[in-house]
């Protein structure tokens, strides 16, 4: 089995601490430096990033507000890179993946990082996985992740390496990944779904569903902490890293992991 080692599933992703579209400044630096230091007060010890977050924006951040990180996990993902307009682009050889592991712990001031997802953007071959293998045992990295995998694409990195993490999107109205997810249940691997509540982009918005609402009223919590909820319940190997640049939602994700589904509530979200 191999998984984060993380006290509290749920963490903390940085990702909307960037400017629109994640990229360039926030809009609010220094609420974007209370949002990081309020969730380590909250209790969160795992924290995602990217060096293309920004693109170099969020880690920087990152250091400016928890360096040195004492007790924190520090995940970060490889295999894109922006262009000047903010476009995604694949960066994805095994040199440069190499080159973002070195940036990510350049720009965030550490020696090893809990782990890196290779984030991937298409095809996926051997040798990409073959560079992260080797950052692990070069102590770049602690663990190998993966993101945005099929089934398939899971099966053929664990064929070569154990890996700590997965990453893909999954929420309750995008179950596409809900085969990776049993893998990850079956072996004991940290899944860890990105877009919990929606991409943010108008893209599987769950918030507006009236079921959840109905859920939320009689448990009486909010809309976002049950949909949390519903991921947190699915399986103990399941961690959130839902992202905001405000505190006080920052306050209502953490809040989430307090919220006790009952059967009545899962059959009405299962439905769904």
């Amino acid at each position: 089995m191999a998984t984060l080692p993380v006290r509290n599933r749920l963490g903390y992703g940085a990702m909307q601490l960037a400017g629109p579209r994640v990229f360039g400044p926030p809009r609010d630096r220094d609420e974007a430096l209370r949002v990081l230091r309020r969730a380590v007060e909250l209790g969160v010890d795992h924290i995602d990033t990217s060096q293309y977050y920004g693109p170099d924006v969020v880690n920087e951040l990152l250091r400016e507000a928890l360096h040195p990180y004492d007790g924190l996990h520090l995940v970060s993902k490889v295999g894109a890179r922006r262009d000047a307009t903010g476009a995604w682009l694949p960066w994805d050889r095994p040199a440069d993946l190499r080159q973002g592991i070195e940036d990510n712990l350049r720009s965030l001031g550490v020696a090893q990082l809990a782990a890196v997802n290779l984030r991937v953007m298409g095809t996926l071959d051997d040798d990409q996985v073959g560079a992260m293998v080797q950052a692990r045992e070069d102590g770049l990295i602690a663990g190998v992740g993966v993101s945005n995998v099929t089934h398939q694409q899971l099966l053929q990195v664990l064929a070569i390496t154990d890996v700590v993490c997965v990453q893909n999107a999954y929420n309750l109205v995008n179950r596409s990944s809900r085969a990776v997810l049993d893998e990850c249940i079956v072996r004991g691997i940290s899944f860890v779904p990105f877009f919990p509540l929606g991409s943010g982009f108008g893209v599987d918005d769950v918030r507006g569903l009236p079921a959840l609402h109905a859920v939320a009223q009689r448990l009486g919590v909010t809309p976002s902490q049950v949909a949390l909820a519903w991921l947190l319940d699915l399986n103990p190997c399941v961690l959130l890293i839902p992202g905001t640049s405000s505190v006080a939602h920052l306050e209502e994700n953490v809040g989430a992991a307090d919220v006790v589904l009952d059967d009545a509530a899962r059959e009405q979200l299962a439905r769904l």
